[in-house]
């Protein structure tokens, strides 16, 4: 090989050499788009309260029953109609009382006339004990004065109460509530004869409901006069109320226990008697690993939570995978769900739009919920 010819092929191997070295330079790795902006959250530990679920019927506190004190009267005016909401001695309907008035008149007739027989029999018993002094009268005749005298003042007093008898029938031909509340019934008729044991209308004392819930008899001994009880309309209206007393008994049919809930002055605005309601029983409370409601998904039957595989940096630029983990849930209370396995309590889940993602999907973290 002559001089010409290597000298040749040092020049072609530093010509191919570095450009060698720059194939084989290897280009940076992309990082993976994120697929959404989420934020993130961890499980919280909050005194889940007891709950027992019942239902059972709305019901009047109490409910009185208002008839006629005449019979075989005719009513002339009615004044109250069902809904009407009315005072205690208010007019709710009148009798007509023509044949009253004019007993009442005979009654006072028949006091004045026993009022002058008896001045007349006082100044007869006068005289005679004044001529029995001076020998003209015997005591015989004298004590039938005395008696006469005691006769007539008889005679006056029973014709006073035959007065007052007839007074207080006048009065009872108005029909008056006796109580304030609502009237829930009402069948009384103008030109219709009252009857003995007749039901003109019916009245809600105090205008106050109460809710019968019927509990198991494995639940009733849980609950206690006092508790609180959380109560659903059936318009969805949410109530709080009460409970008053717990039935000393169970039905032996059913197995069932009443528990007697006084419910707030306003819920007749929502509730009327004979509804069915259903509500719970607050009787404790017991800790518990809860999650908001938008972090658990539900997918083909179960329930998941899309959790952070590694721990997001500070600045949130970097994005972070996802595993989709299948968890057991139990109770719910508000927006809250009980988390019972499949979870670690120091795990960060996406809090916000897991709806959205799928396994192994990067995200990029903007902030933690449940510190905003």
């Amino acid at each position: 090989m002559n001089k010409n010819t290597v000298a040749r092929l040092v020049t072609i191997a530093a010509l191919v050499v570095p450009a060698c070295r720059e194939t084989v330079t290897p280009a940076p790795v992309a990082q993976p788009k994120p697929a959404l902006t989420v934020s993130t959250t961890t499980p919280q530990e909050f005194a889940w309260p007891l709950l027992v679920a019942a239902a059972g019927n709305v019901a009047a506190w109490q409910e009185a029953i208002i008839g006629p004190e005449l019979n075989n009267y005719r009513i002339s005016e009615v004044r109250a109609s069902i809904g009407d909401q009315v005072r205690k001695g208010e007019v709710l309907a009148r009798i007509a009382s023509d044949v009253v008035d004019s007993e009442c008149l005979e009654a006072r007739a028949a006091v004045a006339e026993a009022e002058a027989i008896l001045v007349e029999a006082h100044a007869n018993e006068g005289r005679a004990r004044q001529l029995r002094d001076q020998g003209f009268y015997s005591p015989q005749q004298s004590i039938q004065s005395q008696t006469a005298a005691a006769t007539a003042r008889a005679r006056l007093n029973a014709a006073r109460a035959r007065l007052h008898a007839a007074e207080l029938r006048r009065a009872k031909a108005d029909v008056v509530a006796p109580d304030g509340g609502i009237i829930s019934a009402a069948q009384a008729t103008v030109g219709s004869l009252t009857q003995p044991g007749q039901e003109l209308f019916r009245l809600i004392r105090g205008g106050r409901l109460e809710w019968r819930a019927e509990v198991t008899a494995a639940e009733l001994g849980r609950i206690r006069p006092g508790q609180t009880v959380r109560l659903e309309s059936p318009n969805g209206t949410l109530l709080a109320g009460i409970v008053r007393s717990v039935a000393p008994t169970v039905d032996p049919q059913t197995r069932y226990g009443l528990v007697f809930v006084d419910l707030p002055a306003d819920s007749a605005r929502s509730l009327n008697a004979g509804m069915f309601a259903r509500g719970q029983f607050e009787v404790g409370q017991q800790p518990a690993l809860t999650l908001p409601q938008s972090a658990v998904q539900f997918r083909e039957g179960f329930a998941h939570v899309f959790r952070l595989d590694t721990p997001p940096l500070p600045t949130g630029d970097s994005p972070v995978s996802v595993t989709q983990v299948k968890i057991g849930t139990g109770r719910r209370h508000g927006d809250r769900v009980e988390v019972t396995t499949g979870l670690d309590p120091a795990a960060q889940v996406v809090a916000s739009g897991a709806g959205f993602l799928a396994d192994g999907d990067s995200v990029r973290v903007v902030g933690d919920s449940e510190r905003r």
